[in-house]
């Protein structure tokens, strides 16, 4: 989800166990870049790249969801939404988490990339949320969590 310049997508396609990953992104040219990305590794056959706001256009359950959220506080009309992820940086993050339940196979997880600039705290959601490492940096504190449906 979010998958960028596919980075993650092309990474996970690389594992001779994973068989199909669908790479998400609202934005066009990303998915682009992400296709590029795929090609040169020669995993394009193993991805399938889907233009959409979140799960708007996907339907399938998952075994694992990567998402590398938006999640920095608005900064009004200078917001970008590779990392913007609304006005208090956690709109995006709690919209997919909203919907996620329904596209995680049974004993499927989620990996998240948030930041302590979101205020989330992991209490909730209808998630169990395990912190599997974190990254200070000068003005936040980067986590990245595993989430299983409670």
């Amino acid at each position: 989800m979010g998958t960028g310049s596919g980075v993650q997508a092309v990474t996970a396609a690389e594992k001779t166990s994973v068989t199909q990953v669908v790479a998400v992104d609202i934005n066009p040219e990303s998915l682009k870049a992400a296709r590029r990305r795929a090609a040169e590794a020669g995993v394009l056959a193993k991805i399938t790249l889907v233009q959409s706001d979140l799960f708007e256009k996907v339907e399938d359950n998952f075994d694992w969801i990567l998402f590398n959220a938006p999640y920095l506080p608005s900064e009004g009309s200078l917001d970008d939404p590779t990392w913007s992820g609304g006005e208090r940086g956690a709109e995006v993050i709690e919209r997919f988490l909203a919907t996620a339940h329904d596209h995680i196979s049974p004993g499927g997880s989620i990996l998240l990339v948030y930041s302590s600039e979101t205020g989330l705290t992991g209490d909730s959601f209808g998630y169990d949320w395990e912190i599997l490492g974190e990254k200070r940096l000068f003005f936040e504190t980067l986590y990245c969590a595993r989430l299983s449906p409670s």
